[in-house]
């Protein structure tokens, strides 16, 4: 059972949840939708490791990796140290990081955010958020990789489905992730886990 990002027990503070919530995704569901097949345990290359955000990538370039995607702004370390403990202590921000540690760089995230609702027998739905590769590690499959590591977690814990919002020319890309257009919401997208990937 997961509770505040945990299972079975505690895990090391220095993440952001619990390491072990990225064993045994569901890959099965996703092996059309990457070729080669890659998977966060499998990452292609022996030097990318997938794992949760650590309190210590404000050093290894996450906020700097942020910066490729929007704007940031001028964040200390004491200021990222402080919302990574306030994000921890919610228990609903699943932050997941690619790095490259032949250089101790982070080179791609993505964000899974859940929310607890009433709706579908007390069911949790999740969006995506946030979803970034560094520029010169482009070509190697790791947006597919980031993406769908957070889109088969959220699976794993128990959402219902997963929402994104995308600019128009990404629509064809999570459309190859399984992802469609919610109708209404031009650039709202979907994936319910009712249906398989």
């Amino acid at each position: 059972m997961v509770i505040n990002g945990k299972a079975n027990g505690e895990f090391h503070s220095s993440y952001l949840y619990d390491p072990e919530l990225l064993h045994g995704l569901e890959w099965n569901s996703a092996q059309n939708k990457v070729t080669p097949f890659i998977t966060n345990e499998q990452p292609g290359e022996d030097y990318f490791l997938v794992r949760p955000l650590q309190i210590d990538d404000y050093e290894k370039g996450f906020l700097q990796l942020l910066s490729q995607l929007t704007t940031v702004g001028d964040i200390t370390q004491a200021e990222y140290e402080a919302q990574f403990r306030k994000m921890q202590k919610a228990g609903c921000y699943f932050v997941t990081v690619i790095e490259d540690i032949r250089h101790s760089k982070i080179i791609g995230a993505a964000t899974l955010v859940t929310e607890m609702k009433f709706i579908h027998k007390c069911g949790m739905r999740a969006r995506l958020e946030d979803v970034v590769v560094n520029n010169t590690y482009r070509g190697k499959q790791l947006g597919k990789l980031i993406v769908l590591t957070v889109t088969l977690l959220a699976k794993k814990i128990g959402c219902y489905k997963m929402s994104l919002d995308c600019k128009d020319p990404l629509i064809p890309f999570y459309k190859t992730l399984g992802y469609t257009l919610e109708p209404g919401n031009a650039n709202t997208m979907m994936l319910r886990y009712e249906s398989k990937l």
